[in-house]
């Protein structure tokens, strides 16, 4: 749920007969999925994305497109050829959210070769979803498996690679891995989105929930009228020191409470919440709403809503 993103859109123009990729993702790119981390393009120790944006650690050789939740993941979203090509190598067989075994890092994959020195590499997939074996032919859109989170990986995502001769680039930017700023020609065969962040998904619930069942997808089921305490969450990708969440919660007698959250370092993920704890025998019974706003230098990059019943 990250219908709130603030989407920046990149019209990418590519060299006529340029390698094309389309989007290697059965999902809705600021809907139902998100990049979390693209290519570093700092040749130094520092990271920086193709924009010159936070989005991406050192040395990362990737594209990670992620899904807002593990249970997102348990439900099913498949992984696509970019390209037309022939499956050269994959894996499947290791446990998603298991411990990293050396040589292993990419999890459950597959590598396709799509001839003229191009190849892609698909990693991360979910344990007995891959489809596909070596020596396969695909066509661009032919199902390779669905994201999960085998390998190295932190949260439930696709790691795309793309090489070309060898050598890893950045479908965004391939020209070069060592500069950043407007981008120029890429490889994508449709116009993509550059999200600086956003919020991936909102809840209210009667106390402060744990962060990992947040990640995993926390629900905001109805709440009886004397619980202890209402509080409203978020979940968020891409923050930067000095980006503010607001936060606002009404019911049947206006607001419950207003908060600004102001967010102190660069952070993957983060969750933040607030919340007023019971200070009568019950709540008003009736409907609430909360809303969380993400703001970056006073502009807004997301903002996501909720609605639950209190005491019915």
């Amino acid at each position: 749920m990250i219908r709130g993103l603030a989407l920046l859109s990149l019209a990418l123009a590519f060299p006529a007969g340029a390698f094309e990729l389309s989007f290697p993702v059965d999902c809705s790119l600021g809907d139902t999925c998100y990049i979390q981390q693209y290519v570093d393009h700092d040749p130094g120790p520092a990271a920086q994305d193709f924009t010159c944006g936070s989005l991406s650690y050192e040395g990362h050789d990737g594209t990670d497109i992620a899904l807002p939740s593990r249970s997102a993941m348990f439900a099913g979203v498949n992984v696509l050829a970019a390209a037309a090509g022939t499956v050269k190598g994959g894996r499947d067989g290791i446990a998603d959210f298991a411990p990293v075994v050396a040589d292993r890092e990419c999890g459950n994959g597959v590598l396709v070769d799509h001839g003229g020195g191009w190849e892609t590499q698909y990693c991360h997939m979910k344990q007995g979803s891959v489809r596909v074996k070596v020596g396969d032919e695909v066509a661009p859109g032919t199902v390779l498996g669905q994201i999960g989170q085998s390998g190295m990986a932190e949260f439930p995502h696709l790691h795309l690679s793309v090489r070309h001769n060898g050598g890893e680039l950045d479908p965004f930017a391939p020209d070069s891995l060592t500069s950043c700023g407007p981008p120029g020609p890429g490889l994508w065969d449709q116009p993509l989105a550059y999200q600086p962040g956003g919020l991936l998904s909102i809840g209210i619930s009667a106390a402060i929930p744990d962060y990992p069942a947040v990640k995993a997808g926390l629900a905001s089921p109805d709440l009886p009228k004397d619980a202890p305490a209402l509080v409203v969450w978020t979940f968020l990708f891409g923050a930067q020191p000095g980006d503010a969440i607001l936060f606002r919660l009404t019911g049947p007698e206006g607001d419950v409470l207003t908060d600004r959250s102001v967010l102190e370092k660069t952070q993957a993920q983060a969750f933040r919440a607030v919340g007023r704890k019971l200070k009568t025998p019950e709540w008003p019974v009736g409907r609430y709403q909360g809303e969380a706003v993400l703001q970056r230098g006073g502009v807004e990059l997301g903002r996501e809503q909720i609605e639950i019943t209190v005491g019915q």
